[in-house]
Order: structure tokens, then sequence, then C-alpha cells
């Protein structure tokens, strides 16, 4: 089917009190397997390409942006193409042409006026480049090979009339927020502030976002997505799964040098993290298994 747009697929999960899970890709094995695993869901689903995952791929972004524009053509369920943590003014211009519907600009690490003038500078651009944008205010932590901060740091959670005046005057279409979780964990023991989501919740008029989800319990997930996040951003949990299937394979398998055999089970083991978690977030509507 045609490529979704994801202003639409995080309007449509606001309105109905869900979220759309947002999945980051390194390689079209990700890209395959999380629309696999958005399928026999039977759900829209996003994919994600980072900024690091872009310099991964030599700084080159159609590439692999291309192939999941591809993929998502040949999907059975909606799915939308996001550039996902842009710190980079040359990365954000190349988004329009290269197939994405959104962006997520990244100047949360700058002060907070800093990010309020950069933030308004590439919210004007996208918006005239017909892209809807995302943006983050307080300290999510644990981006760019950095150990993941402790989230209940001072300073470090979001604050809900900061967080209003900061969406009204730069113009974003939604606002991840920083209430407990970290990029890059491991571990699923990330404990929510639910408190000040529903603060969160009731001071903005725009979806919010949740980073950092591959650290997050499914209960907490769970209780996230009924407290007001329309859009859950998550990396890690497919790597782990890719990761430790093809080692378990290779372990089994030591004399294997085919890369399909060990890929395509490290694919098998994200589409079905996929299923689950798109499960989690669904708010507990029954999910199909792969049979």
């Amino acid at each position: 089917m045609p490529l979704a747009e994801t202003g639409t697929l995080v309007a449509e999960a606001a309105a109905e009190r869900r979220a759309v899970a947002a999945f980051n890709i390194i390689t079209l094995e990700h890209a395959e397997a999380v629309i696999a695993g958005a399928e026999t869901a039977g759900s829209p689903v996003v994919l994600q390409i980072s900024e690091n995952a872009v310099k991964y791929r030599y700084n080159r972004v159609r590439p692999l942006a291309r192939a999941a524009v591809a993929a998502a053509e040949e999907a059975a369920v909606p799915v939308a193409l996001h550039l996902d943590h842009v710190t980079s003014g040359q990365l954000l211009r190349q988004a329009a042409d290269a197939g994405f519907s959104s962006v997520m600009y990244d100047a949360a690490h700058l002060s907070y006026a800093e990010n309020l003038a950069s933030t308004r500078s590439a919210a004007d651009w996208a918006h005239a480049n017909g892209l809807w944008i995302e943006a983050e205010l307080g300290e999510v932590g644990g981006k760019d090979g950095a150990p993941p901060r402790d989230a209940h740091a001072p300073g470090a959670r979001t604050e809900p009339g900061e967080a209003r005046t900061f969406v009204e005057e730069s113009g974003v279409d939604a606002l991840a927020v920083a209430i407990g979780s970290s990029h890059a964990m491991t571990a699923r023991t990330a404990s929510l502030d639910h408190e000040l989501l529903a603060r969160l919740a009731g001071a903005l008029d725009v979806p919010l976002v949740l980073h950092g989800s591959s650290g997050v319990p499914d209960g907490e997930l769970s209780a996230a997505v009924s407290g007001g996040i329309a859009k859950v951003n998550i990396g890690t949990a497919l790597n782990l799964a890719m990761t430790g299937a093809i080692r378990e394979y290779l372990a089994a398998n030591a004399d294997a040098v085919d890369s399909r055999k060990y890929l395509s089970v490290g694919r098998r083991a994200m589409a079905e993290t996929v299923t689950s978690l798109i499960g989690v977030l669904r708010a507990g509507e029954p999910v199909p298994t792969a049979g």
C-alpha cells in the first residue's frame, strides 16, 4: 500500500487513546522484521532511521530510506518513515526528498533558549516542506554511545509549564518527554513518573512521545499509553533480539558461513519482538501470534 504519514498515524492513535509503535532500523532485515511483526499484529507502524544509523551507512541516508520505502509499499499494514534524532541541518534538509514524512529534530542537549531557537527554525523549514516534526524537552539520555543518564536526576524531567511554552513558541507537532526512561537500556528496569505524565498530558495539546522504551517493562508501557503517550520509540529491543538469536545460532552451527541462515534467524526474532511490543501498546487488545 502507499506509504503512510507519521503525523496521521500518531494523530489517529492519540484520538483513540492508544500509541503507535515506532521502531528504529539499521539494516534491511530490521525493516522487514518490523513490517512482518506489524502485519502479524495487524497494526500500523513507523520505521525510524536515526542520524546515528545514517552515520553508520557512510553518512548516506537514501540507500536505507529507499529500501525502507520499497518494503513499506509492499506491506499489508500502513507503514510510515521517520527521520529520528537529527542534529544536522544538512541531514534535516534531505528528509523530504528521501521519502520521510516526519522528522525528530534533537536540540535537547542545548540550553532551553538555544533548543527553542534551533527547534523553531527546524520546525519552520519542516512545515514549509510538508514534514511533521517532533522535538524533545528534558534529558532522556543514553544517546550517542553515552551511558544511560540517571533519569531521576534533578533537572532531567520535562517540566509541564516550560513544555507548554516550548511547544507554543517552537511550533512542533509532537513532543518527546523525559519521564524516567533512557536510551540504550538493555534491561527493562525503568520506572516511569506517571504523575508527571498526567500533568504533561493536561498541559499540552500535541501528542506526547516516549523515547528509550526498550528499557521500560510491559506494565509501565501500558500505563504510559493509558496516560497519554501516543508514539513509543523502540530500538535497542530489536538489536537485543537479533544479536541474541544470531549468537545462539552460531554457537550451535560453528561451521555456518551463509549469512542468510543466521540473518533470517535474527530477523525472525526481531519480528516476534515487534508483535509482542505492539500487543503491549494496544492496551489489552488481543494480538495474533505468529503460527
